[in-house]
């Protein structure tokens, strides 16, 4: 049989759009905080807020968008989304005080949840579903890209150049994205009346049921590495080791690339327990590792261990989610994965926060590793007792 083709050009097209919605999103998160603090003199609590309102506004979008994806069109939803991500950009360029600023991050999160959903959508028709597992992993790897690209390109034009030289690559991003929206050709979904014909307030209406139950893991998974993404920075002053932290997630990236061709291709042929079981004891290493790390080489294993473990999950939980569900509910399903993990990234470090003034970083990995195996359980419960290659 001949093996369907995954490497098309609207796969390449739509995983592009992708990267360049999490790069501008990467790149504007590392120096959001810092610019609030000097050009309106905002607290840290107030700068935080302009940090995360952002993925408070991806939430609400990625809410509301996922019921009514089908009836408005994918392509025409991506398009809007993108539109409305390039618009809210440009609002950064106005100076009506620190109010202002974070209405713009909401409007911003907004942009991306609509788009985000949409991508992901997209990219799971154009998908052959004898390739999921293997594709999904792929146009992950575009947000993997993001997430080292993005910081590191950020804070290096924090050095040589003015914030509002940041905010205009930004808008020259948002305008290739618009733009690459053209040559793109997307399958109309059969049935979509299914998903959209809901008369009344249902839960339904916003949430794909059959998404849910690997999506609370996503969740469970997203807090745990949330603590990764807000504190490193701090525990690496901790234990002296800022320069060495600085490659942290450059490490995490490369493993992430490096196995994701394989992990995908495991689960297409295995199944998800193939790729999950091992990836719950790697994260939960890593996290632990984190946890003890008192040099370069072991703050820098973890990294890499974290990558393999959690990195790997993200987008397999996301192929389970997909694989699960009707392709008339595809655009729900993607909208209830993301907004699951957004949650987890999101509110995780808030939560966290509350818990850090009764222990310290290490004691904290250390738990959240241990939670992390703990949760291996509660995958099985789940999913992991009922999952099958055909799923």
């Amino acid at each position: 049989m001949k093996k369907e083709q995954l490497w098309t050009k609207d796969f390449i097209i739509i995983s592009t759009i992708n990267f360049l919605l999490a790069l501008v999103f990467y790149l504007l998160i590392v120096i959001i905080g810092v610019y609030a603090v000097e050009e309106y003199q905002a607290s840290t609590s107030e700068a935080g807020l302009v940090t995360g309102i952002f993925i408070v506004g991806a939430l609400v979008g990625r809410l509301f968008i996922g019921r009514s994806i089908n009836s408005i069109g994918l392509k025409k939803t991506l398009f809007i989304g993108l539109v409305f991500y390039l618009l809210t950009t440009s609002l950064y360029y106005i100076h009506f005080g620190i109010a202002f600023l974070i209405f713009t991050r909401f409007l911003h999160g907004i942009a991306l949840g609509i788009a985000s959903t949409a991508t992901g959508t997209i990219v799971a028709q154009i998908i052959p579903k004898t390739r999921k597992g293997e594709g999904i992993g792929y146009y992950s790897m575009s947000s993997t890209l993001a997430t080292a690209i993005g910081p590191f390109l950020g804070l290096l034009m924090t050095q040589y150049t003015s914030t509002n030289m940041i905010f205009s690559l930004c808008l020259v991003l948002g305008v290739n994205s618009v733009i690459t929206t053209f040559f793109v050709n997307v399958p109309l979904l059969t049935n979509s009346s299914k998903a959209t014909d809901i008369k009344g307030f249902k839960l339904s209406q916003f949430v794909e049921p059959k998404a849910v139950p690997i999506a609370v893991i996503t969740l469970m998974l997203a807090l745990c590495y949330s603590s990764v993404l807000s504190f490193i920075n701090f525990y690496a002053i901790e234990i002296n080791l800022v320069e060495t932290a600085s490659f942290f997630f450059l490490v995490y990236s490369i493993a992430v690339l490096i196995s994701r061709p394989f992990t995908g291709r495991l689960m297409d042929l295995k199944g998800a327990n193939y790729v999950m079981y091992p990836a719950f004891i790697i994260f939960t290493a890593g996290m632990i590792l984190l946890g003890f790390s008192n040099n370069s080489f072991t703050l820098l294993l973890s990294g890499a261990l974290i990558g393999l473990g959690f990195g790997n999950m993200q987008s397999c939980t996301q192929a389970i989610a997909i694989k699960l569900t009707p392709p008339e509910r595809m655009g729900l399903a993607t909208s209830t994965f993301f907004i699951f993990l957004d949650a987890g990234l999101g509110f995780g470090p808030y939560l966290l926060g509350l818990i850090l003034p009764l222990t310290t970083y290490s004691n904290l990995y250390i738990s959240l590793g241990i939670l992390v195996l703990v949760s291996t359980g509660i995958y099985y419960l789940l999913h992991g007792k009922k999952d099958t290659i055909t799923n």
